[in-house]
């Protein structure tokens, strides 16, 4: 026993030694926009740290972490604000924290999120060095850290949360670890409605592998799984173009009863955290298991397959002043949809897909407030692989300028959003 817990005590001092060159970067990009966003905020009079942990959607999370879930905001226009639509992962850890040390709400807000964005910068290293290697691992680290609404990785938001979940998942689900995957999923769907991005994924994951025990049974003393779901059953394969990619290969145990059963176990934990929070909201307003629905619509949120969305952007077209606006955010959603294409045909791991796609569907196609979509993408860090591979090829030098640039203007764009309208 003590062998085994020495073994693992050392793997994952070696794992954080192999992630530490992107824990690192990214610590230094989010001092770099913490530092901007100081001095820029200092300049204009303002609180940097106000902004930080005191505005907009932070408020409503101390204050369900202060004083529970029942408070709301009648408007004139007779739309209902409650705190009900703040999913309670976040709320409870800032009363963890406060609990057993002296912080504020707000305080703990802040930490809690500072400790999930380097939790999720090393999950999403895991996961992009388990499919393409160590080098694109830093590469996408470097760019989810350098996006233009980053700064929002280190507020007091469930960004940062929810995605060391969902990267954590997903990257349990390559390798094979099913029950924690299936834990850290019930966990995301308590920290964001989205997490019904992770419950899909580790769904797909699992019924693909279900399928394939199946229809190809192994011969006797090897078992097969699903090499193109990344997970221990499968090897690295040089591609064409330099990139990794993974072909099936013998697994020991991929099939036996123990994973069949440790695999239906994820499955069944991965939709609790979601399903709970919705049906406890059902009851609590006595509206039935979609009362959640109802309190969203009262933030004017639903799912309208993004045509209010595409109305929003076509208005923009309609007055001169506004055309630059309309040109950026029609290249933006093409950017998004142009790496989520080469995702697919680059085949990526079947999660990673799954994940991508759910959460980009319902950031573009939900009906709330448009200011809000570049953060609701935040999570989706899997559309950055193609660009971190593309990244990882060039020269060390080259790629350093590049995110160096990209950093400071992110720090820059972060400060000034933050002053201005801001993040929603």
């Amino acid at each position: 026993m003590i062998v085994l817990d020495t073994r693992a005590g050392t793997a994952r001092i070696g794992a954080l030694r192999r992630a530490a060159p992107a824990l690192l970067g990214y610590a230094a990009v989010r001092a770099l926009g913490l530092v901007v966003l100081a001095l820029w905020s200092q300049a204009r009079g303002k609180d940097a740290y106000t902004l930080l942990t005191a505005r907009w959607d932070a408020l409503w999370y101390t204050r369900v972490a202060e004083l529970g879930y029942g408070y709301e905001v009648r408007l004139p226009n007779g739309d209902v604000h409650s705190n009900l639509a703040f999913f309670p992962l976040l709320p409870w850890l800032e009363r963890l924290v406060a609990a057993v040390s002296p912080l504020s709400y707000a305080d703990a807000g802040f930490v809690v999120s500072l400790l999930a964005s380097l939790a999720a910068a090393w999950g999403i290293f895991a996961v992009a060095d388990h499919v393409y290697g160590p080098r694109a691992g830093v590469c996408a680290v470097l760019l989810w850290a350098v996006l233009p609404v980053g700064i929002v990785q280190s507020m007091a938001y469930s960004e940062s949360l929810f995605t060391a979940l969902a990267a954590w998942s997903l990257y349990a689900v390559l390798t094979g670890r099913w029950v924690t995957a299936g834990v850290l999923a019930c966990l995301a769907g308590l920290t964001r409605p989205v997490g019904l991005a992770v419950v899909a994924a580790v769904w797909a994951a699992g019924a693909v592998s279900f399928v394939r025990d199946r229809s190809a049974p192994a011969p006797h003393g090897a078992r097969t799984g699903p090499g193109a779901l990344g997970g221990p059953e499968t090897r690295r394969a040089t591609a064409p173009d330099g990139a990794r990619a993974f072909a099936s290969a013998p697994a020991d145990g991929a099939g036996a009863p123990g994973v069949r059963l440790r695999r239906a176990l994820g499955m069944l934990l991965a939709p609790l955290g979601a399903a709970g929070y919705v049906l406890w909201v059902g009851h609590r307003t006595g509206t039935g298991p979609l009362g959640y629905l109802d309190v969203q619509a009262g933030w004017r949120n639903g799912f309208d397959g993004g045509y209010a969305f595409a109305r929003f952007v076509a208005e923009k077209f309609t007055a001169f002043p506004s055309v630059p606006a309309g040109l950026g955010l029609t290249l933006g959603v093409g950017l998004v949809v142009w790496l989520y294409v080469i995702c697919v045909r680059r085949r990526q791991p079947l999660p990673l897909l799954v994940y991508a796609g759910v959460v980009t569907a319902l950031a573009l196609c939900a009906s709330s407030y448009f200011g809000s979509k570049p953060r609701l993408l935040l999570p989706a860090f899997p559309l950055l692989l193609p660009l971190a591979l593309a990244l990882a090829r060039l020269r060390t030098r080259r790629s350093a300028l590049v995110v160096g640039a990209a950093a400071v203007a992110s720090a820059v764009y972060g400060a000034f959003w933050l002053n201005g309208s801001g993040p929603p």
